[in-house]
């Protein structure tokens, strides 16, 4: 399969917080939003989707995400961009969206706690990466190369930037992601495993790869 690569925009920010969800959940049952939010997964999918067009703009923004799209709908996306500024930027993000959906002050502050379990454990690289992130594909359209092209299309977005590294995390365990991220041509750089984590996520914590562009 050869897909159409673009640009996200506005119009797919209900597709994109979908691919943001099953990204961070990765085989486990849940990921970082289901864990900070803590609400039903449409009232999740609702919030992402705001986020993703946020005026701040993060890595969970539709401006920092290629998809990929077959038989003319879109059916897999990542995000790519420079790893610089990310955590600043999503807190952020968060922060508007919650003011604007008119959150209490104390339910803004339950979602940073709740989310913060992921900070001991998260593994970046340097701020001067090119950093891709929030990578899935539909169920349906798994197996058919689309995340590899968008990879591809990716790292050759970071090169013409001037970027010389890409970095990509993800859950430790989640053996789909590493195969993928292999046969990119990209190989271990380091992990980051603590106990409380895995209590709360199935996972031991992060693996990051890496490799040059």
């Amino acid at each position: 399969m050869t897909p159409t690569i673009r640009r996200a925009g506005p119009d797919d920010a209900s597709f994109i917080a979908g691919i943001i969800l099953a990204a961070q959940r990765g085989h486990r049952p849940r990921g970082w939003f289901d864990i900070a939010l803590d609400w039903p997964e449409p009232e999740c999918l609702a919030f992402v989707a705001r986020v993703a067009i946020a005026q701040r703009q993060s890595w969970w923004h539709v401006s920092q995400f290629l998809i990929a799209e077959a038989e003319g709908e879109p059916a897999a996306a990542l995000c790519a961009m420079p790893a610089a500024g990310t955590r600043d930027a999503a807190r952020s993000a968060i922060t508007e969206v919650a003011d604007k959906t008119d959150l209490s002050a104390s339910e803004r502050a339950a979602i940073l706690r709740r989310g913060a379990y992921a900070a001991d454990c998260w593994v970046q690289g340097g701020d001067g990466d090119w950093l891709l992130e929030h990578v899935a594909a539909l169920p349906a359209y798994r197996g058919r190369g689309l995340v590899q092209a968008l990879i591809a299309h990716a790292l050759a977005t970071g090169q013409a930037a001037g970027y010389r590294r890409a970095s990509i995390s993800f859950l430790i365990g989640n053996d789909a992601a590493e195969r993928c991220w292999t046969k990119a041509g990209f190989v271990f750089a380091e992990e980051r495993r603590k106990t409380a984590f895995e209590a709360l996520t199935g996972a031991p914590g992060f693996r990051r790869f890496e490799r040059a562009i």
